[in-house]
């Protein structure tokens, strides 16, 4: 069987409109609005097209079909005048090799999984399971656990992890306010919280506020200074850890925050995503005179489960209900929300039910959205999204848990579904690209965490065979 049938590969090509089809999906092709090749299309060919002069094999030839062989022909023969490849010319070549072979097994639980992330160097992974159990494994010492955490305080499930820039401490959430930090950097392997190591809580309540609320998403900022966490009471919240408390609680949706991240690495602005079916952009600097988002990006039909930021501060993706993926550019974005109409039967429940047929070929009147991407299910869970690596892709891509127990990768300027990693047999609510090689990890509700590579390893994948789980419940995050 060849990998193009195996993995779902669809090679095809863009019309000369501004649409892509994916082969994935059923409901239409995915959707690139008419500006979109002169802006973040012509950023992601410039970090991943090679230097003209390295297509040919010698000088003053016409310009030949780019080969890795061939720019490795011209590298030696110093055409570009560098002697070496610059990043884009290496993400040109590295982007070529997608990681769809295996998969091999990395762990097995009973409990399913519900995050699982790379440190941004790659030498680390981590995952977590809903049974309270963290695992942090060192990627070089083949995949040995490095850290092995067992949580306290949790409610229901891990909503989410994140670990510090520097690799020492790493947050965990649940359904309560309490997010509790964990040292990882300690030399003991087994962490059991308040037994072996101190599991510190932090308490993202304010003074007075006696509601219960509970914490979907939490992310440190750049200089591992603050945590931004996006809570059930519809709002955000940030939390200075050296100040050890919240520094900033932001009434920002009508209805769960379920995503929030920081934009880039200056952290004044702060991305989210809600159950209102919005993504909105907060500008730390103008909150205290505003006291409003910065802006609005309509475009979700339904609510929206994860976004991620590009890392420049102008463009993220997002995941929603309306089982799409979208591209936003925050310079498109409005200052206010615009009318809606009702475009769904409201007793529907993406917790347990099947998306509408009819809701399949709806679209938002005030969508703005550079793109949708379409072929995957955004189905039972907060299923999460990504751009791919910039050090090895140049973000030519993104990729996405689904619903149906697959790992979707397209193509971000064609909108192309350009291979899909079909072996769970749950939900795959994260997954995560190695930063530097052709290596994703897939976490599903099966419990498997499943590694996929670059084909041309001799070995054989190790399958690993996902127990018989039962039922899910209706309260799934």
């Amino acid at each position: 069987m060849s990998y193009r049938t195996r993995f779902g590969k669809d090679t095809s090509a863009c019309d000369s409109g501004n649409t892509a089809e994916g082969s994935g999906s059923s409901i239409g092709p995915n959707e690139v609005s008419n500006d979109f090749d002169h802006e973040i299309a012509q950023l992601t060919k410039h970090r991943s097209r090679p230097h003209q002069l390295l297509s040919q094999d010698m000088p003053g030839k016409s310009r030949l079909l780019v080969s890795t062989m061939k720019m490795l022909v011209g590298r030696e023969s110093n055409h570009s005048g560098r002697g070496r490849f610059s990043s884009a010319d290496g993400c040109h070549v590295l982007s070529r090799y997608l990681p769809i072979n295996g998969p091999w097994g990395v762990d097995q639980s009973t409990s399913p999984a519900y995050v699982s992330q790379f440190s941004n160097d790659g030498l680390f992974f981590v995952a977590g399971f809903q049974g309270g159990h963290i695992r942090m494994y060192n990627v070089d010492k083949v995949w040995k656990v490095q850290k092995d955490i067992l949580t306290k305080s949790l409610r229901w499930t891990i909503t989410d992890t994140s670990l510090s820039p520097d690799q020492r401490y790493l947050v965990y959430a649940s359904m309560t306010p309490i997010v509790n930090i964990v040292n990882v950097g300690s030399s003991m392997t087994g962490s059991v919280a308040n037994v072996t190591e101190i599991h510190e809580g932090l308490d993202f309540s304010v003074d007075g506020d006696e509601d219960e609320f509970g914490i979907f998403s939490v992310r440190f900022s750049t200089d591992g200074r603050e945590l931004v966490a996006a809570s059930s009471d519809a709002s955000i919240y940030v939390y200075d850890l050296q100040a050890n408390k919240v520094n900033l609680r932001i009434p920002a949706h009508a209805s769960d925050v379920n995503t929030v991240c920081f934009a880039d690495e200056t952290g004044h602005l702060i991305y989210s995503g809600s159950d209102d079916n919005l993504c909105k952009v907060w500008d730390r600097r103008c909150l205290i005179t505003k006291g409003q988002a910065a802006g609005v990006l309509m475009g979700h039909l339904e609510g929206v489960t994860f976004l991620d930021s590009r890392g420049d501060g102008r463009y993220l993706i997002s995941n929603g209900k309306d089982q799409t993926t979208k591209l936003w550019d925050i310079r498109k974005m409005s200052s206010r929300v615009m009318y809606s109409p009702g475009l769904r039967d409201h007793d529907w429940d993406y917790r347990w039910m099947e998306y509408p047929a009819h809701a399949k070929t709806l679209k938002h009147p005030n969508d703005q959205s550079l793109a949708t991407y379409r072929g995957h299910g955004v189905l039972r869970t907060l299923i999460r999204c990504y751009f791919s690596p910039a050090y090895s892709t140049g973000q030519k891509y993104i990729y996405t848990g689904s619903s149906d127990h697959c790992v979707y990768i397209y193509d971000l300027v064609t909108g192309a579904q350009v291979a899909r990693l079909n072996h769970h047999e749950g939900p795959v609510r994260d997954c995560s690209w190695h930063p530097l090689y052709p290596m994703l990890v897939s976490s599903s509700w099966d419990g498997t965490i499943a590694r996929w590579e670059f084909p041309g390893d001799d070995q054989v994948p190790t399958l690993v065979r996902p127990r018989a789980r039962r039922r899910r419940g209706y309260y799934d995050y």
